[in-house]
């Protein structure tokens, strides 16, 4: 009997565990956490994920898109709201093209019994991983409640234990040359749940995410199922406009009665919820080699980043589908799997950290700017007349299989192209969709 350990009963842990399963492993995981499924799961603990094309295509794989599109509620745009309160629409992709805003501690419920039901999984729980012996497959444990400790042997280890891996620290971190770093961003985030009407509806718009961008700051909502939106406010944790700026109801009171009016009127009430949830940090964990002897970090335990372009849990699945594409190239060498997976998937890793915090300042400090929406829409545009020329950024990450290295390079390039070309005509505004805007373009590409 092949046997395959999980350490980490997550959103990758536990589609990895439906894959092995597939291929004939007999799957143990081991979760530092009680069971979360007996806890009750409530809106806003964690920030609410969108699943996009590439976390689909994991799910489609193994036929569990439609056991997970019930709980996911599309998106097909961004809506801003401005300081007057005026918004705007913008269209993430063409019609009929949307993200989805999932609940994290809901998809993790429904992973875990996905991985237990159909990959025949067990999952052991408030289990620390204290290290690993990474050549012979063995993980080291020790029970937080009973205090004893035990070690588990199998023919391969997955780290899917996210951005703060015990695997990565415990073991991979005292490997020579295993090069580590983490770095964390100026800013910090504090989630508050906007509830439902008292008939269930929505306050806003469901099918869109809602952005109030602020500048140095911002302000987003995504939809849940249940009539309430989870909204993460991301500022920094100190100077001017920052959490440290408020430690008092009056101050949060204040600030939302200036900062964020509209948001203000459909919850009065903010001040009193601000503490309901804690003020938490973002970084980017970076780290080389991925692979050892017959362990592999996958997911946030290999490249953690920030949430900003909505592809953390994507990027995790992708790992998934990549992986399970070479088990079949290699015939389950895992030698020779392990070394092209970290190979191909280190540069992606990178690229979607990169994309990441490039999106944040897009996010935070653009999607309000006329300029940019001008040049989103010249793009938009072009795209449509040249498909085979142009696709924009965002629908390379979101709606395409484009690796994410290929896509940061592409898109600093487009981004390049459409200034200049935006810079030679005074009248842009009112030229932006001629003929010769367009042939501007095409003579740079």
């Amino acid at each position: 009997m092949k046997t395959a350990t999980i350490v980490g009963a997550g959103l990758v842990g536990s589609l990895w565990a439906v894959y092995l399963s597939k291929a004939g492993y007999k799957v143990t995981i081991f979760e530092r956490r009680s069971d979360i499924r007996k806890a009750e799961i409530t809106a806003g603990k964690s920030i609410n994920l969108s699943m996009s094309d590439r976390g689909w295509k994991a799910l489609k794989a193994l036929n569990l898109e439609n056991q997970i599109s019930d709980m996911a509620i599309p998106m097909t745009g961004r809506i801003m709201h401005d300081l007057e309160s005026n918004l705007s629409y913008q269209a993430y992709g063409k019609k009929g093209q949307a993200i989805y805003s999932v609940s994290r501690g809901g998809l993790n419920a429904k992973m875990m019994d996905i991985a237990e039901e159909t990959g025949g999984a067990t999952i052991h729980y408030n289990e620390k991983c204290t290290g690993a012996d990474l050549e012979n497959g063995i993980v080291y444990l020790e029970n937080s409640l009973t205090k004893e400790k035990s070690e588990h042997k199998s023919d391969v280890v997955f780290a899917c234990d996210g951005a703060f891996s015990a695997i990565r620290y415990n073991a991979f971190q005292k490997v020579d040359r295993f090069n580590y770093s983490q770095n964390y961003i100026e800013d910090g985030y504090r989630e508050i749940l906007l509830p439902a009407n008292e008939d269930g509806s929505y306050k806003l718009d469901k099918n869109a995410l809602h952005i109030w961008p602020r500048g140095r700051f911002m302000l987003i909502a995504l939809p849940n199922e249940d009539g309430s939106f989870t909204c993460t406010l991301f500022m920094p944790f100190e100077g001017e406009n920052s959490f440290e700026t408020l430690t008092s109801k009056e101050a949060v009171d204040s600030f939302f009665k200036t900062t964020f009016a509209d948001f203000y009127e459909m919850m009065p009430n903010i001040a009193d919820a601000w503490e309901d949830h804690p003020l938490s940090s973002l970084a980017i964990v970076r780290c080389y080699p991925w692979t050892h002897g017959k362990s592999a970090l996958m997911g946030d335990a290999a490249h953690a980043t920030v949430p900003f372009y909505g592809q953390g849990m994507n990027a995790g699945f992708e790992d998934c589908t990549v992986m399970w594409d070479l088990m079949q190239k290699h015939n389950e060498d895992w030698d020779k799997v392990f070394e092209e997976y970290q190979q191909l998937r280190k540069p992606d890793g990178d690229g979607v950290q990169d994309l990441s915090l490039h999106n944040y300042h897009v996010m935070r400090d653009f999607v309000g700017d006329p300029k940019f929406l001008l040049q989103k829409k010249i793009e938009a545009h072009f795209s449509a007349k040249h498909p085979e020329k142009w696709l924009p950024l965002y629908s390379q990450v979101t709606f395409s299989e484009i690796r994410y290295s290929e896509a940061w390079k592409t898109g600093q390039k487009q981004d390049a192209i459409m200034k200049k070309v935006m810079s030679q005509f005074d009248d842009i505004e009112n030229v932006w969709n001629s003929i010769e805007v367009e042939q501007a373009i095409l003579s740079e590409i």
